[in-house]
């Protein structure tokens, strides 16, 4: 139980990417670009991400944006996330920022998922070297990117759909590929250190890679191990979020009560504090639900308190909501080892492999416990002592933020180990095997820190004067049969024995630090969750072409065939405390886990039609098929179709179209029925019935005149007006084994221009389109609440799972129901369907070499045309256009100069304003709030890195991230920028050439 919180057309962007063509990060679109255009020229087959046929780099169809090695290196991050982000498909994706404090979710503490296109991280394939990843969080597919060593890699590719016929699932939103060096030889070290300008968020970075060829080059061994350390950074060590003055949020008008639509709704507060509930405790003395007096004795002031803000009041005694949702920064340390061999005993055996351990250890802190209308009994000895005897003959209630409890953290390691063994070589002159056995393990130990046993908090809550000794003691020592918890009357003592000798310390709750050691220690426990996740992977492919029977008039018909067998499991083991339901603010959460294995079978065609004709530079088209067989979701069929055609060898067109399906993942399916706690903001609220669909205020009254409310009560229904209704609601979570795959259909259509007439420029513009029938959708607390009366009837799945109280209409479940019954109960269903389409563009280009240096300039863009939801058949499309994490444009962009030993780089990231209100909010109330807070502002983010090589081995580097201090939005802990500001950082690399 925790605090209630609230939280044109394509053409009319040219100009701005013509101004920023001059400022952009070193990204190339499409793999023609990764390189100097005599590398992107070169007539060498290779394997690209996307394909399993090798070919020209420059006759592949699929767009593919590639982040290289140095590009990585000159962002000056240590966390290879953040630098993903700045790529337009990933802005969405859980970096640094958002993997602790609130925003990180149970066992997801310092865990870096990848987003594309901000479909999910379940929906995100990630490679290695082309080969499936083991996942970093339990029950899902979502692989942590901190398990993938930094300086390894040689390359990240980012491909958008149409990956599931080359892969298999999970790539229904596209593919991100980690290619590792391969034959490296001699020495690199590299070690860098930084700092914000504040002092504070420091971080370390080492890694050394070695690697020699022998036996005539047949052989290589690559060994490298990297160290890298994050520190943790509070929410109170930014003026922004920890400083009451300067800790700003919207909230409705005190003097728009009932709403004037010629006064604006919301408007601007600071010195915000949860209402009614203090450090030191908010007593009520007659129960009348108002406090009377803080827990150390002075007069309550309630400050001013503002209805439908989720509790919050302005001032008064109450804690301040500043600070109070944890970290800005979990702190991060990470030790990683990797080893990568082969052989080639012919040119027929070619042995390699791989093999890897990570170790990450991360911690972050969140909010504290809190009490919200605690009973007091009226002989309480604490309370009689402080307020005197007889003060509350009916007993107290308390409301209390636990800060001197201590507050309530996470420490969680994992550890991640993967192998690769395998096989390649020659058939023939025209064909090629491959097999390979890929097994992945990531073990977590997660350490849940402060919390509070509920019988035994109850019971030293029930402090009483021993009238044989006049001390204090715990009433249940001497009479074992007293009640333990007031709001359970039948609940017995469980983790200790009542009765004369018990362990049971009473606590004090009225004041601040006022408990004893020995009383915390007796209420307070951590727990540990245990969990692992394994992946094997056994696969085989034939490649080649046709050459010994036939060519085509653009070349050789290249094929693929082969076969994969895939079993994952995930297993979550809860602390026992947990699975017995100890811990007040726990629900009693069950062993959790599944498995499921797949057999598949696959085929790719490539056919080069025309080459080296008038009109027809090339012409080629290309297919690819997948059939699979699950344990789970029995036969899917995934395919592609795409192809290139080039009039002229300045201009390439490509397109293509495929399905790709994403079967069901462990925890959809198999997670057991758990209770939990979660927020309802009721959509049945007046001031909210205009935020929905069309159907939304016929539902409600429908479904609360059913609940015996009449049309008065049914007309000023205001459940966030009420304290009971406005705290977290008890409810259940699990899987459904009933689950079907999802299905999505992707094209794309784009064109690469490489003007001969100006060497050295290459331009890129794709569309993408991508459309999921079936989606699988697990919706939050509200959503459920919300798709529920946004239908056009009552009659679905969501209001099957939304329980009411009869009589008050309000969603059931408060933590402190002494009938623990349920408001919710939330589980997937395939009932979804997701659409979204846009457009990425590039443009690159290295000026002619002259006596001031080489420039180089590169811009990365992305257009989002739209993104919707639409939550059931026949139900209305919920437009995402511009809200959170779906900007209109996303830009990113470098400008690298060299002059002989030195080297500087500029790089901007930036995307436009996108909505604080949803649309639905905005059209039902124009005047919700002054119209410049309508939006979050733009994020803008500027990086400076000077670097001078000192002789052929030394490199020395600095650099400075966020040169301007931006910070997040003022109700933001971490968007549209994270809150670390201004960060510096300097380091040094040192490179040998053959170490034999």
């Amino acid at each position: 139980m925790s605090h209630p919180t609230s939280k044109a057309m394509f053409c009319s962007g040219v100009s701005l990417v013509a101004a920023l063509a001059l400022a952009s990060p070193s990204f190339a679109q499409n793999s023609s670009q990764a390189e100097d255009e005599a590398i992107a020229s070169s007539p060498d087959e290779i394997v690209v991400t996307g394909s399993r046929i090798a070919r020209p780099e420059l006759d592949v169809a699929n767009p593919i944006v590639t982040v290289t090695a140095q590009a990585i290196e000159n962002t000056g991050q240590i966390n290879i996330t953040d630098v993903l982000t700045r790529n337009p498909a990933l802005t969405a994706s859980v970096g640094g920022s958002l993997s602790g404090g609130a925003d990180a979710g149970f066992g997801e503490t310092g865990a870096n998922l990848l987003d594309l296109r901000n479909l999910g991280t379940n929906r995100t394939l990630v490679l290695v070297n082309g080969r499936r990843h083991v996942a970093g969080v339990p029950d899902s597919a979502a692989v942590d990117i901190n398990s993938i060593p930094q300086d390894l890699i040689e390359r990240v590719d980012v491909l958008t759909g149409g990956a599931s016929a080359v892969y298999g699932a999970d790539g229904v939103s596209g593919v991100v590929n980690f290619v590792l060096k391969q034959k490296f030889e001699g020495l690199i070290a590299r070690g860098q250190a930084g700092i914000s300008s504040r002092g504070d968020a420091g971080q370390r970075f080492g890694s050394i890679v070695a690697g020699t060829n022998f036996a005539d080059d047949r052989g290589n061994v690559t060994l490298a191990y990297e160290y890298s350390k994050n520190d943790r950074l509070s929410s109170f060590d930014r003026s922004f979020s920890g400083d009451p003055a300067k800790n700003f949020a919207l909230y409705r008008d005190l003097d728009d009560f009932p709403d004037d639509p010629a006064v604006i709704d919301r408007i601007l507060y600071n010195n915000l504090t949860w209402a009614d509930s203090a450090p030191d405790g908010a007593v009520d003395l007659d129960l009348d639900g108002i406090p009377d007096f803080t827990g150390s004795g002075l007069a309550y002031d309630r400050g001013l308190s503002i209805p439908s803000s989720g509790g919050r009041a302005v001032g008064g005694s109450n804690t301040p909501t500043a600070g109070y949702f944890g970290d800005l920064l979990p702190s991060n340390e990470r030790h990683a080892g990797n080893l990568l061999a082969s052989f080639e005993v012919s040119p027929a055996l070619r042995l390699f492999g791989e093999a890897k351990f990570v170790r990450t250890d991360a911690f972050s802190v969140g909010q504290p416990s809190f009490d919200f209308f605690t009973f007091l009994a009226p002989d309480n000895a604490y309370l009689n002592d402080r307020f005197g005897i007889g003060a509350a003959p009916d007993g107290a209630l308390i409301s209390r933020d636990n800060f001197d409890f201590g507050i309530r953290g996470e420490t969680i390691r994992r550890e991640t180990a993967r192998f690769v063994v395998g096989a390649d070589g020659d058939i023939s002159d025209n064909a090629r095997y491959e097999l390979s056995y890929v097994y992945g393990q990531t073990k977590s130990r997660s350490t849940q820190t402060s919390n509070l046993i509920a019988d035994r908090y109850f019971a030293a809550l029930d402090a009483v004067v021993d009238p044989g000794t006049g001390n204090i003691v715990c009433r249940s020592t001497l009479d074992p049969a007293s009640n333990i918890d007031p709001n359970n009357f039948d609940a017995p003592a469980t983790t200790f024995t009542p009765g004369t000798g018990s362990i049971c310390r009473p606590l004090n709750v009225l004041g601040s630090g006022v408990a004893s050691p020995e009383a915390l220690a007796f209420v307070l426990a951590d727990n540990m969750t245990r969990s692992i996740i394994k992946q094997h992977v056994v696969s085989g492919s034939v490649t080649g072409d046709f050459d010994a029977l036939f060519k085509l008039p653009g070349g050789s018909l290249g094929f693929a065939v082969g076969a994969e067998y895939r079993k994952e499991s995930s297993l979550q083991t809860p602390d026992i405390a947990i699975q017995n339901g100890e811990f007040r603010d726990f629900a009693a959460i069950p062993i959790s886990g599944g498995k499921f294995d797949v057999k598949e079978a696959f085929a790719e065609l490539n056919a080069p039609i025309l080459a080296d004709m008038p009109f027809a530079h090339l012409l080629s088209v290309s297919a690819a098929i997948r059939f699979s067989d699950y344990s789970t979701v029995g036969n899917t069929t995934t395919w592609k179709f795409d192809g290139i055609y080039a009039p002229v060898p300045d201009v390439r067109f490509r397109g293509s179209y495929s399905q790709a399906v994403r079967a069901p993942n462990i925890g959809e399916l198999f997670l057991p029925a758990t209770g939990t706690f979660g927020f309802v903001t009721d959509p049945c609220d007046v001031q909210r019935l205009g935020e929905g669909t069309q159907y939304r205020a016929a539902n409600c009254a429908a479904i609360l005149s059913g609940l015996g409310l009449t049309p008065a009560q049914i007309a000023g229904f205001s459940p966030s007006t009420d304290s009971e209704a406005t705290t977290s609601r008890r409810g259940t979570v699990g899987g459904n084994s009933g689950l079907r795959e999802e299905t999505a259909k992707t094209w794309t259509a784009g064109v690469v221009i490489q003007p001969s007439f100006i060497p050295r420029l290459s331009i890129t513009f794709d569309w993408y389109d991508i459309r999921i029938k079936g989606a699988v959708n697990t919706p939050t607390p509200t959503e459920l609440a919300d798709l529920c009366v946004d239908q056009p009837s009552v009659d679905n799945i969501y209001c099957a799972n939304v329980f009411r109280e009869a009589g008050t209409g309000f969603v059931l479940g408060d933590g402190s129901d002494p009938q623990r019954r349920i408001g919710f109960n939330v589980r997937p269903e395939n009932v979804a369907a997701f659409k979204t389409a846009g457009a990425d563009f590039s443009i690159r280009y290295r000026l002619p070499e002259f006596g001031y240096g080489n420039f180089q300039l590169n811009l990365v863009g992305g257009y989002l045309d739209k993104i919707e939801f639409v939550p059931t058949l026949g139900a209305d499309t919920d437009n995402d256009i511009l809200e959170a994490y779906n900007p209109r444009w996303r830009l990113n962009g470098s400008v690298d100069w060299q002059l002989n030993d030195v080297s500087i780089s500029y790089n901007m990231a930036y995307f436009s304003k996108t909505r604080r209100f949803t649309t639905e909010q905005l059209a039902a109330n124009p005047d919700i709030s002054d119209p410049k807070y309508f939006f979050y502002k733009e994020r803008w983010e500027h990086d400076l890195r000077l670097s001078v090589d000192v002789g052929d081995r030394f490199t020395l580097y600095g650099g400075v991230n966020n040169i301007f201090d931006s910070k997040p939005s003022f109700d933001q802990l971490s968007y549209p920028v994270s809150g670390i500001g201004r960060f510096l950082y300097a380091g040094a690399k040192v490179k040998l050439g053959k170490l034999f």
